[in-house]
């Protein structure tokens, strides 16, 4: 199993910023979700990312939580009609997935970095 090497700044810092998980300095993103394929300022090849439907993921898990959360207790506590929860919930679950999902897709692509994450691999 191979360590982690922790050179460079933190995964975290840079992954939730958008920045290249090696330098710290360049973007990591070329559009929205796009990555570019190389960093700016050190020239590390992006090819090595794969962060698939992992963020995605997370976030459904997350937003689901708190949007779902909130929509019971206003349901218990108000009882409001359903195009009252179509305009409140709606919106803030559209809200939530885009705001988060950018930088959770950053977080994925450093911690494979960081970590060196390969595709697996059956042993023979």
């Amino acid at each position: 199993m191979t360590e982690p090497h922790v050179t460079g700044p933190s995964p975290f810092s840079t992954g939730l910023a958008g920045r290249c998980p090696r330098c710290g300095e360049g973007k990591l993103f070329d559009g929205y979700l796009k990555l570019k394929p190389r960093c700016s300022a050190c020239g590390l090849d992006f090819a090595f990312a794969d962060s698939a439907d992992g963020p995605a993921v997370f976030i459904m898990l997350i937003a689901g939580f708190f949007v779902l959360g909130l929509a019971l207790y206003v349901e218990i506590a108000y009882e409001p009609p359903i195009w009252l929860h179509l305009m409140l919930w709606l919106p803030l679950a559209l809200v939530t997935c885009l705001g988060l999902l950018r930088p959770m897709k950053g977080l994925a692509v450093a911690l494979q970095y960081v970590n060196r994450a390969q595709e697996g691999r059956m042993k023979k």
